[in-house]
């Protein structure tokens, strides 16, 4: 039937707790509705931005499309159970941006009759339940170039870098004002692997009043609890400032001279940091540690990159953009941006996931 769309079933824990919520909203909205039929399984409803989802005007169902490994003797059912959610609704493809290395996803959409992609966003690696999950996929979207090593033996896997709506990231509707000191911002899911110890120690170590540094993110952690108790012995909370959760990122970005990005080289590291794309599509100025997905994005600018966990480069990085004039960093700024707008566009992006679907759906 050449008129028939494509059904698609978006499945993501939820919108709450990570930026890849923001990226699968826009590539919701921008396919082509004449040709995808969109679907989304999710988690709970909670959160904020869930709200926003809500307004794309697609099928949303708080649904399991996973489940426990044990007991072993219970899986098939289980696993059937969340596949005959699949056959009834008649998905075309499911396309999972689950975190985890759960294979139990894949085998219900299988039986579901449906195909499966899932995108790897982060660089955990390793276990044999990666192995086994890559393994059933009928495709693997990667989203920096390291990635790619992870599947020597899968030809059906693309880099298909996260896109970003330059429009909606733009410094245009901001104007910055002149502040008068210099402002250093980093926006983060706020666990212990975003090393935001790195960038206060940074800071600590230029003991410079002039400094003022903004951390933005949920801060009910026992990580960011542990640190907001730091800095508060240290009587530093004029100049550390957490400023919790913020629905809209763009006016702390804008209103910074330097975004930083301080990661470490451990754990589930980054896949592509959306919250680095959106400072330097707001032409802020970056540093981020010389780690996978922070240094893919920032392939071209290696200058703007520093050894993770250390704090004393990290230091020498900011001391040097402090020292250049506003004009140079707005130069900075701007080219940053120039290079998001070539590179990480969200039209790129929406036409290459069109292309698979209809790839895979053999349409």
């Amino acid at each position: 039937m050449p008129n028939k769309k494509i059904k698609v079933l978006y499945t993501i824990p939820n919108f709450d707790t990570a930026g890849s919520g923001k990226v699968v909203y826009d590539l919701i909205n921008g396919l082509d509705r004449t040709k995808f039929d969109i679907a989304i399984a999710v988690e709970h409803s909670r959160g904020h931005f869930f709200k926003e989802v809500e307004k794309l005007g697609v099928s949303i169902y708080i649904q399991p499309v996973s489940t426990t490994y044990r007991p072993y003797l219970s899986l098939y059912g289980r696993i059937k159970k969340i596949a005959s959610f699949i056959k009834e609704h008649q998905f075309d493809v499911v396309h999972s941006w689950h975190w985890s290395s759960d294979w139990t996803e894949v085998l219900a959409a299988k039986l579901g009759r449906a195909k499966f992609v899932y995108t790897k966003k982060a660089m955990s690696w390793g276990n044999k339940h990666w192995k086994i999950r890559s393994y059933l996929s009928d495709f693997i979207v990667t989203i920096n170039h390291e990635m790619v090593n992870y599947f020597p033996k899968k030809s059906a896997q693309k880099l298909i870098p996260l896109g970003i709506d330059t429009e909606y990231y733009s410094p245009q509707d901001f104007p910055k004002s002149s502040n008068e000191k210099f402002q250093i911002v980093s926006v983060a899911n706020l666990v212990e692997v975003k090393g935001i110890e790195v960038l206060i120690e940074a800071v600590e170590l230029l003991n410079d009043d002039e400094i003022e540094v903004s951390i933005v993110g949920d801060t009910r952690s026992d990580y960011a609890q542990n640190l907001i108790k730091s800095i508060e012995e240290k009587g530093k909370q004029q100049q550390i400032k957490f400023l919790g959760k913020k629905p809209d990122v763009r006016p702390y970005l804008v209103a910074s001279d330097v975004y930083v990005i301080p990661t470490l080289n451990k754990g589930r590291k980054e896949g592509m940091p959306m919250a680095l794309v959106e400072a330097m599509c707001m032409a802020t100025p970056t540093l981020g540690s010389d780690i996978s997905g922070i240094n893919y994005v920032l392939k071209d600018f290696s200058d703007l990159l520093f050894e993770a966990s250390n704090a004393q480069v990290l230091a020498e990085k900011i001391k040097a953009l402090k020292s250049k004039t506003e004009e140079e960093r707005n130069l900075l700024g701007k080219e940053l941006r120039e290079y998001c707008v070539k590179n990480f566009t969200m039209k790129q992006f929406i036409d290459e996931h069109e292309k698979l679907y209809k790839n895979m759906a053999n349409l």
